[in-house]
């Protein structure tokens, strides 16, 4: 009996591992079948994830410009793409400048630049600086395929640095760019210019905004300031001056203009906002007059002007001299009483210190043509803030047009 009950516990036994093993080997094959399915869904929607981000990358990096698709955002940014399709856009600008000898003989020099074409209304036109075509005749432009072909100025505005040329060129060697507001720009925004430096057609640089709404004066602007003028680290040179700033599609946001002397890639572009709002009136009347002047001139404030003058402001536009019946004169603005030595420099002081224009803070001259050129008109009245004698007060002021230089 007892070697009976063994036998029979022993076969439950056995009976019992094989069980065991049966549901171990199907929990295994479940398991196994069950993680198949959620690693394939789980890589399906990978798939798909990857397929919606290579879509919108696409979306992202992609532009057309004259029928090509230049892929020109990011790390991978393409910018041999975006050439391509931009280099037959642009020109070289040549012309004879008459001079004399100082022995009062004359004699013709070659002045060279760029520009580029752009489709006004229907009509190709070409753009570029005014200081590249000023008094130039026999002016030619050249593609970059070699082909040349006759140009004439029918506008300019030598307070921007812009000219508008008509050429005979046929169209189908014009590829116009496209010409977007340069408000959109910010600093740290990489920019590209394309142009001629030296004579080197077609010489490409890129660079990034390192500043907006700065000021220069140029010789041709009789004195005046340019405002609003982009600051940008592209490396360009003489000959480069009215060629295209571009952004990473393509679109003009700047003309190159201006090199800081002995700087290292310090160089200016006017502003495609400046260009926008000049070109009707450059194309149909042949000039721009609508600059606003407030008849003064002056400086920055410094610490050192505001401690020479016993104020507490060390920031804003000091007041040297207001123009005689000029609208800062009409409108009661004071210029400057004396002169002081101060770091170095003579510096006119005692006037007015313009502080704000219809409640906008003003630093100094940049933002003091900026905001006039960008936000104001002649003819128009202006709410002016000044620290006088350490008070503060509010004139109305209003503005006229720049007396013409050419």
């Amino acid at each position: 009996m007892a070697t009976e009950q063994k036998l029979k516990t022993n076969g439950f036994s056995k009976f019992l591992v094989v069980v065991i093993i049966s549901c171990l080997l199907a929990g295994g094959l479940l398991g196994s079948a069950l993680s198949t399915i959620f690693l394939a869904q789980h890589i399906s929607d990978l798939q798909n994830q990857v397929s919606a981000l290579r879509s919108q990358l696409a979306t992202s990096q992609s532009s057309t410009i004259n029928g090509d698709i230049t892929f020109v955002i990011g790390e991978n940014a393409s910018l041999s793409h975006l050439y391509h399709a931009v280099k037959d856009s642009i020109v070289v600008i040549r012309g004879l400048l008459l001079q004399y000898d100082i022995f009062r003989r004359a004699y013709y020099s070659q002045v060279q630049g760029s520009g580029f074409i752009y489709n006004y209304s229907g009509q190709n036109i070409v753009i570029t600086n005014y200081h590249v075509v000023q008094d130039a005749v026999n002016i030619t432009i050249t593609f970059i395929n070699g082909n040349s072909y006759g140009a004439t100025v029918i506008g300019a505005d030598p307070y921007a640095d812009l000219a508008v040329l008509r050429t005979s060129a046929p169209e189908s060697e014009c590829k116009p760019l496209e010409i977007i507001s340069s408000a959109s720009l910010n600093v740290g925004d990489p920019v590209i210019a394309v142009g001629s430096p030296y004579g080197l057609a077609g010489s490409m640089t890129a660079g990034i905004v390192s500043a907006l709404g700065r000021t220069i004066t140029e010789e041709m602007s009789g004195g005046y300031p340019i405002a609003n003028v982009i600051q940008m680290t592209a490396p360009i040179n003489p000959g480069n001056s009215g060629g295209p700033l571009l952004n990473y599609q393509g679109q003009v946001v700047g003309i190159t203009t201006a090199i800081l002397s002995d700087s290292e890639g310090l160089g200016f572009a006017i502003p495609s906002s400046t260009v926008l709002r000049e070109l009707d009136s450059l194309v149909k009347n042949g000039y721009y007059n609508n600059h606003p002047w407030i008849g003064a001139s002056g400086t920055d404030m410094t610490y050192e002007i505001a401690k020479a003058m016993g104020v507490n402001i060390t920031y804003g536009w000091l007041i040297a001299q207001v123009t005689a019946d000029g609208p800062a004169a009409r409108a009661g603005l004071r210029g400057g009483s004396r002169i002081a030595s101060i770091a170095g420099e003579s510096v006119t002081v005692g006037g007015d210190i313009i502080i704000a224009i219809n409640g906008t803070r003003i630093r100094g001259i940049d933002d003091l043509s900026t905001f006039l050129e960008e936000y104001t008109l002649p003819g128009e009245t202006i709410a002016v803030t000044v620290i006088r004698d350490n008070n503060t007060l509010t004139l109305e002021l209003k503005l006229a047009a720049r007396p013409q230089v050419m």
